[in-house]
């Protein structure tokens, strides 16, 4: 493997779990409330969500492995969101978008030649 495509590697290993984490549409749901509400604890997250709490703790533990949010201890729990992880995996989608077009471009080229 070239030094090049390994470290492609490395940074699509590193988003990967973001993404697997994100792709499941109750803990999206969770991620999009606290950019849009901040901090909340497990019960505040859980209102209108149409789920038990321990589901919701179910899927802020998901989140919290995939590094996207953090728990404080105690009662009530309050959790927030990890913005520099969003961050980064923000900055591989456009790193990927990136690659996509220099390859349509090649493309191009070489059609048009």
């Amino acid at each position: 493997m070239s030094q090049r495509s390994s470290g492609a590697a490395a940074w699509l290993a590193d988003a990967a779990p973001v993404f697997a984490a994100l792709g499941d549409q109750t803990r999206l749901m969770l991620v999009a409330r606290l950019c849009n509400d901040g901090p909340l604890s497990t019960v505040r997250l859980g209102m209108g969500a149409g789920i038990t709490r321990q589901a919701v703790t179910k899927h802020l533990h998901a989140l919290a492995d995939a590094g996207l949010v953090e728990g404080t201890r105690g009662r009530p729990r309050v959790w927030r969101l990890k913005r520099q992880r969003l961050e980064a995996a923000r900055h591989s989608l456009e790193r990927i978008s990136r690659q996509w077009d220099d390859a349509l471009s090649r493309l191009k080229a070489f059609v048009e030649e």
